[in-house]
């Protein structure tokens, strides 16, 4: 697939201590990435789908919990794409790789001042 990217965009990013009394009662969170796709314009002229990746996560740490959402503009190119069910999953791991990249990065940058310590290093 022939991409142009534009840069990643941060919509939110928690780090939030764990209430484990309050998880006791109501459930212990669950580890979770979702990535969904919104297309917004294809271009027939150019041969072109414009889309959004959107990166929406939940990841729980031992005493943590880190979620929000990221989103990315992406143009696919020399394909117009009518429905994102039409993607592989290597096209899905393909288009979701850079918002991946930024929540393994955040989370290891974040780990480490919060804990003092070698920041978590998030395996997907």
């Amino acid at each position: 697939m022939e991409l142009t990217r534009s840069k990643e965009f941060v919509n939110q990013f928690h780090f939030d201590g764990r209430n484990l009394q309050w998880e006791k009662e109501n459930g212990e969170p669950k580890t979770r990435l979702q990535v969904d796709f919104q297309l917004i314009e294809k271009n027939q002229e150019e041969n072109k789908t414009v889309m959004v990746t959107i990166l929406h996560y939940m990841v729980v740490l031992n005493t943590h919990v880190i979620s929000g959402s990221m989103t990315q503009k992406v143009e696919v190119l020399n394909r117009i794409v009518e429905e994102p069910s039409e993607f592989t999953d290597e096209d899905r791991r393909e288009l979701a790789l850079p918002l991946l990249d930024m929540l393994k990065r955040l989370t290891y940058e974040v780990t480490e001042i919060a804990f003092d310590a070698p920041g978590m290093k998030l395996e997907f």
